[in-house]
């Protein structure tokens, strides 16, 4: 039966995350390796191998028989979130006995393992119960406090994205394919910056980010693509901040892992290393201290109309950062 009272294993991963020294880049992020390459990229595979099969549950049901309910704290669940989660935790216990789970729909398992997978079958629930094909599954591990492995798995968009400790983060259509290395963009200059967030009103409502209208006004770009897909949209260098509300460790832990194999940066709006949290904030590393201070300062003047700007170029970079952007590959390791 699970632990589901227990907080220790969640209290664990954030005073863990929290200590680690600040900074980011790919070799930051491969210092928090614990264990082998080897080990981690078993632990890839495995979780790859299982998206194969709730993806298969998760299409099953889309825009069919969802079995909706609602859980005690109001929000829904559908059949295909319990579905999924119960298979997940099945094929840990078959594959990886001593590990432990902790999941959104049936709490904690194996308190005091080292290793744990952290898992939400079905991110974006109302996304999947409007029809909306912006969904997936996240699955993350965790050993002793560091998260070391992320995958995200997104059916009806045909993606999917991982990353391990050390070994880059990754993204392939879930149709097979080689595998393509993903990493952040360069820019480092907000008015040629692309700025993500979930609900709008959301992180309002938390008092939060007074200055996120402006910050929004003086971005190059913005648009509300919530849930996991900002994230995989900044760790493909796509956009260069993602910011939301009330993330759970369940909805952060994948991305977070992502995010930062890509040469990226998250934390809290504190601006502590964190999986969840009352706001968060995910960024290409360049831009994170300069978005985090426009999103907590209040604004110094009323936001006002935005002036019409230059459109992107036809490779889709803003004119004045097109030298910025990489070419190929990764970004450059930073640190600091």
């Amino acid at each position: 039966m699970a632990d589901i009272a227990t907080p220790d294993p969640v209290a664990r991963l954030a005073e863990t995350l929290a200590a680690a020294p600040t900074g980011y880049g790919s070799a930051w992020s491969a210092g928090l390796r614990r264990g082998t390459d080897r080990e981690l990229r078993g632990w890839v595979e495995a979780a790859v191998a299982w998206c194969d099969q709730a993806d298969s549950i998760a299409m099953n049901h889309f825009r069919l028989e969802l079995g909706l309910q609602r859980k005690p704290d109001r929000t829904f669940v559908t059949a295909a979130d319990t579905a999924v989660e119960r298979l997940v935790r099945e094929r840990i216990a078959e594959t990886f006995p001593g590990h432990g789970v902790i999941g959104e729909e049936y709490g904690v398992e194996g308190v005091g393992a080292s290793v744990r997978w952290i898992v939400d079958p079905i991110d974006a629930t109302h996304n999947f119960m409007r029809g909306i094909p912006v969904f997936a599954t996240l699955l993350a591990v965790e050993r002793d406090g560091e998260l070391q492995v992320g995958v995200v798995s997104a059916p009806a968009l045909g993606e999917r994205w991982f990353a391990w400790r050390g070994g880059g983060a990754w993204a392939r259509r879930t149709a097979g394919g080689d595998p393509r290395p993903i990493a952040v963009s360069r820019i480092s200059d907000l008015a040629d910056a692309q700025v993500l967030y979930g609900s709008r009103s959301d992180l309002e409502r938390t008092g939060l980010v007074p200055g996120l209208a402006a910050l929004l006004r003086d971005a190059w770009r913005e648009r509300g693509f919530g849930d996991f897909w900002g994230y995989a949209l900044v760790a493909e260098g796509a956009a260069e901040a993602m910011v939301e509300a009330e993330l759970s460790v369940w909805d952060a832990a994948a991305p977070l892992v992502i995010v930062e194999e890509a040469g990226g940066r998250v934390t809290g709006l504190d601006g502590v290393r964190a999986a969840g949290g009352p706001g968060y904030l995910a960024t290409n590393g360049a831009l994170h201290d300069e978005i985090r201070r426009r999103l907590v300062a209040e604004p110094t003047r009323p936001a006002a109309r935005r002036p019409i700007r230059p459109g992107p170029t036809a490779a889709g970079t803003p004119p004045t950062a097109r030298r910025a952007r990489p070419q190929s590959g990764r970004s450059a390791s930073r640190s600091r």
